[in-house]
């Protein structure tokens, strides 16, 4: 279904003739004028007549999502097909269009429903403020997806977070644009406040953005800096408003009130401010979107705004050209440039389609991941991309992902795409028999799971519905434990060597906390196993911290944050050891005393969501990757026509030697060609002219410009294929 919503002065509108022989009979005479209302332009499409009812629910929700934005309890509903040129039958486009009525009036809206398959004559007066035209699209798949029942989350407050000096100023910086908006809106109500990675926001309940409310606020701000405004703690709870006291009554016991002036907070935080406005030197807003109270979509949409400050002008600075590059890095812009990956309406939100330059990065990972792990004991499998219910249901993994599952109904069962990969895995062990002798028994599969991650969530490649993980497990004994992990370690640290992320990264160990019954297990292997990763850490000197508490219940684990070039944390390679599961399926092998003994499963993987990686790799290397990660690696550029023979030549050996080419011989100039080949980030330009024809020799450029002319073709192979096996970084 599509849908244009219009927030009006009035729509003045007539039915003059019908436009088809179903066309609604008895309607209105004459104009009809509405005033002060929300007009819903509406298509229903042909994929909408499998699920009728979860369109108007679907239908229903957006309308009241937009009608609480611009504030308004009257809307038009107006048939109109010009939106979509795959219409449904007109008998299911009257249908939800009625029933949508029937709800909206029910909900105490003022409905009026322009009527169905008549050619009528418009007036419309659009409002023309940012939110007065909004565009919808949804299909009948996503609206039964999204009937899943939504619950308030309570706030929590962080016991254990204790805030850097950084982080106080930003959320300071946020409280402080809190104060500002309330005093020049006075109609609004203030939010939470809190961190999106390096960022602050605020969330503001009625209240609407503008774009030029930011300079309107920063010039208030800087006033309210200078007069040196204490954050006060001990606030009186009867001073909060209404979203202020609900946060307060979530926090209980561990709710603390601050005043900013005669503004009263509720902070999700231990000492959360700084002592007074006079330390925030530089602040500055950055954008504003949305949230729903309590994260569910059924409370009140919010404003955002997200801030960051700075106790020096200069820091500000810094930060701000740190976003330009981080935009000119964004894999969205590079990933469309050099024709990586490509997102379809039609096939879906969050299910990218890798193109073959984007699939080339993605096999030589997973190669490079394979090379890695076949010479230690791992053995590939492959598994389906669905099960039984039963099959997650005995896992636990139901329980835990069950909103996110994607259900497929076949002719004689009902299945789901896999969430995860380990009960497969875990198939596969108990089939056959083994040993003490066979353990430790290791699998590999780079292979996909499907979570159903909310629509507005979606980014690119760095937040899918579609999921490839390098995922490994490895069942083996409890003695086995310190090997496994240290040579997990290994190949960990080798990857991202290759890379060239090794540079600046930490582990989090991540181990019980004081009350042990929270945990799955025995208290002697609990100790072996977070011994064992501690152990491998200290060998491999890996700079790790510990997190007591952090553990999983099934088990302790090592988690590996690694920086990008923008200096960004990405937690990336994981090893969890896991004593849930193996108890959950019952496995088992056969000790040396021939009685039955639970192996200890181990979670591994090296890169994580491959989808992910590859966004951080295009933003890591800016585009400009490697020789060995390359798609084009060589550009063949011709000078001239009298080029094309020797040019092809020079191809069809590079080609046979398995460097990939690409052969430019159009009839452009030269610079043209160079300057195209440029842009796409290509690590070696030959250019082929008459002195190369002659000579039989080569005009290679580097990707910084360097040209070493006389370059002879075998030579340049030679450098080529040492350059790609040993995986060199330029």
């Amino acid at each position: 279904m599509k849908i244009l919503a219009i927030h009006a002065d009035f729509i003045e509108f007539e039915a003059k003739k019908k436009a088809m022989k179903q066309a609604e009979e008895g309607i209105a005479e004459g104009k009809q004028r509405i005033t002060e209302c929300l007009v819903v332009y509406s298509a229903v499409e042909k994929r909408d007549e499998e699920k009728p009812d979860a369109v108007v629910q679907r239908y229903v929700k957006e309308i009241e999502d937009i009608a609480n934005q611009v504030k308004t309890k009257t809307i038009v509903l107006y048939p109109y097909a010009h939106l979509s040129s795959q219409l449904s039958s007109p008998a299911v486009a009257e249908k939800i269009m009625k029933d949508t009525e029937k709800i909206l009036q029910g909900k105490k809206y003022q409905v009026t429903r322009a009527p169905f398959g008549w050619y009528k004559s418009f007036t419309i007066s659009c409002k023309g403020h940012p939110l007065s035209e909004l565009s919808r699209e949804f299909s009948s798949e996503e609206a039964t997806n999204l009937k899943k029942e939504s619950k308030d989350q309570p706030f929590e407050f962080d016991t254990k977070k204790q805030l850097t000096k950084e982080e106080k100023i930003r959320l300071s910086a946020a409280a402080l644009i809190a104060k500002a908006v309330k005093e020049q809106f006075r109609e609004a109500f203030i939010g939470s406040i809190g961190f999106h990675h390096d960022q602050a926001y605020v969330d503001i309940a009625h209240f609407s953005w503008k774009p030029d409310y930011s300079i309107r606020l920063e010039k208030r701000i800087t006033e309210l800096v200078k007069q040196n405004i204490p954050f006060a703690p001990q606030g009186k709870k009867e001073l909060l408003d209404s979203y202020q006291q609900e946060i307060a009554q979530d926090l209980g016991k561990n709710a603390s009130i601050y005043t900013l002036g005669d503004l009263t907070l509720t902070s999700l935080f231990k000492d959360p401010f700084v002592k007074s406005t006079k330390e925030l030197a530089a602040i500055k807003i950055l954008s504003a979107g949305s949230a729903y109270w309590k994260n569910n979509e059924k409370n009140q949409q919010l404003t955002r705004v997200y801030c960051v400050a700075f106790s020096t002008p200069v820091e500000l600075e810094a930060y701000q050209k740190k976003i330009v590059e981080a935009e000119n890095r964004s894999h969205l812009k590079i990933g469309k440039e050099q024709g990586l990956f490509v997102v379809s309406e039609l096939v879906g939100p969050g299910l990218p389609l890798l193109a073959p330059k984007g699939m080339t990065i993605r096999t030589e990972i997973v190669n490079f991941l394979w090379d890695l792990h076949k010479n230690v004991g791992y053995q590939r499998v492959a598994i389906p991309h669905i099960a039984k219910d039963l099959l997650y249901k005995k896992s636990g993994h139901w329980e835990k992902f069950g909103d996110e599952l994607f259900h497929v109904k076949g002719k004689y069962e009902s299945f789901v795409l896999k969430p995860m990969n380990c009960p497969h895995h875990i198939q596969i062990f108990n089939a056959f028999s083994y040993s003490y002798r066979n353990m430790p028994i290791r699998y590999f599969e780079p292979t996909t799971v499907y979570r159903d991650e909310k629509p507005g969530q979606l980014v690119g490649l760095s937040r899918v519905r579609s999921i490839t993980q390098d995922d490994g497990h490895i069942f083996c004994r409890v003695s086995q434990i310190k090997e496994e992990v240290r040579t997990i370690v290994g190949i960990v640290l080798q990857f991202y060597k290759t890379l060239g992320m090794d540079k600046d990264y930490w582990v989090s160990l991540s181990i019980r906390g004081e009350d042990h019954s929270k945990y799955l297990g025995t208290q002697e292997v609990w100790a072996i196993a977070e011994s064992s990763l501690e152990a491998a850490a200290k060998e491999n000197k890996l700079p790790y911290k510990k997190m007591p508490g952090e553990a999983a219940f099934y088990g302790p684990k090592l988690d590996f944050i690694f920086k990008d070039s923008l200096q960004r944390e990405w937690q990336l390679a994981t090893i969890q050891l896991d004593f849930n599961l193996p108890n959950r399926f019952e496995l088992h092998y056969m000790n040396e005393k021939g009685e039955k003994e639970q192996p200890v499963m181990i979670h591994r993987a090296i890169s994580g969501s491959l989808e992910r990686f590859l966004s951080i790799l295009i933003e890591h290397f800016a585009g400009k990757f490697p020789l060995w990660l390359s798609p084009v690696q060589v550009k063949i550029l011709t000078v001239t026509d009298r080029s094309n023979e020797f040019a092809k030549q020079v191809y069809n050996k590079l080609k046979q030697k398995d460097i990939r080419v690409e052969l430019n011989d159009a009839a452009e100039t030269i610079g043209k060609k160079i300057r195209d080949a440029q842009l796409e980030q290509v690590n070696y330009i030959v250019t082929i002219g008459d002195k190369e024809i002659e000579k039989k020799v080569l005009a290679v450029r580097t990707r910084t410009g360097e040209v070493t002319f006389d370059v002879k073709v075998d030579d340049f192979i030679s450098q080529l294929e040492k350059e790609i096996k040993g995986k060199v970084i330029s």
